[in-house]
């Protein structure tokens, strides 16, 4: 049976093993990371093929032909047997007991990696970039189409593998790789607010719009001085409503009203204001004038004379 590699130096390191979850070995921490348990045989084996370090393997599961990869944290595990993240035992859709591939790999310094959410539970982290880089510390390598789980706050959060570059499969160990993030699973776009519509008007019927009064300058009405009501019928004809009644139809007092309105208005002693009062009639000329008097003149010496006798 043939398993594509990413290219070895030498002969390789190839066995097949059980795998058991870490909670079979008391390893709660494996599951915050990629790294699994082998026996010590693998450790002898691998030495004698002079194996570069950091030693990464490739994983396959031939049942479901499923591929994944990951690293070795220790050689303390029965003959036979390996122990490995649940998580990882998922992405393999591996049960307990079954059997599974093991083979060491050479992956390149990842350059590119495209994560996403499952969920948007995630993204309400405070701080979810500072999160995922102190959970990827405890990962050697990444491949395309897994998942990986992010344990904070007693939560656990999945995670896509969506793309890796410049390989399917990329090793993170002592390198820069730029990271992107695409929308969650479960995110959906907020749909645009529709303004609200009446239930009393139908659609695609047009409601006339209201129109707003027009302004009317001097408007007002009059009144008198003495307190007396007003006998004016005209005041009715200047009234607000009137007016915007007949400004709405065109229709404009004519010029006999006006000046008969005027004069009715001096007739009752109203105060005018505005153009009513710039073209009151002019009082009719005086009669003509009296004739002044004129003022004595000063004469000398004009006076009576009396007798000192009496």
């Amino acid at each position: 049976m043939y398993f594509e590699g990413y290219g070895f130096r030498g002969s390789t390191f190839e066995q097949t093993y059980r795998c058991y979850p870490a909670s079979f070995i008391d390893k709660p921490q494996l599951e915050a990371g990629d790294k699994i348990i082998m026996p010590p045989s693998a450790l002898d084996r691998l030495a004698s093929l002079h194996i570069e370090y950091p030693m990464l393997f490739e994983v396959h599961n031939a049942a479901a032909e499923r591929t994944s990869h990951c690293g070795v944290l220790e050689f303390i595990a029965e003959e036979g047997m390996i122990y490995m993240p649940y998580w990882m035992m998922q992405n393999l859709l591996l049960q307990e007991g079954d059997m599974v591939f093991i083979k060491n790999a050479n992956l390149p310094k990842g350059t590119y990696v495209k994560l996403q959410p499952h969920t948007t539970d995630f993204l309400d982290i405070s701080n979810p970039k500072a999160i995922l880089e102190k959970t990827l510390r405890n990962f050697s390598c990444l491949t395309t189409g897994d998942s990986i789980m992010v344990a904070y706050n007693n939560k656990k959060y999945y995670i896509d593998i969506v793309e890796t570059k410049p390989s399917n499969a990329i090793s993170i160990i002592e390198t820069d790789c730029e990271v992107d993030f695409a929308p969650p699973l479960d995110y959906k776009e907020p749909e645009p607010v529709k303004p609200a519509v009446p239930a009393s008007t139908e659609p695609g019927t047009d409601v006339p719009a209201e129109e707003e009064p027009k302004f009317i300058p001097f408007t007002g009405s009059g009144r008198r001085l003495d307190g007396k009501p007003s006998k004016d019928k005209d005041v009715l004809a200047s009234s607000p409503a009137k007016r915007q009644a007949n400004a709405t139809n065109g229709v404009q007092p004519s010029t006999a009203t006006t000046s008969q309105g005027s004069s009715s208005r001096k007739a009752t002693g109203k105060l005018v204001f505005g153009s009513g009062g710039s073209r009151a009639e002019k009082a009719p000329e005086k009669e003509a004038e009296e004739p002044k008097k004129e003022d004595p003149k000063f004469a000398a010496f004009t006076g009576k004379k009396y007798s000192l006798k009496g």
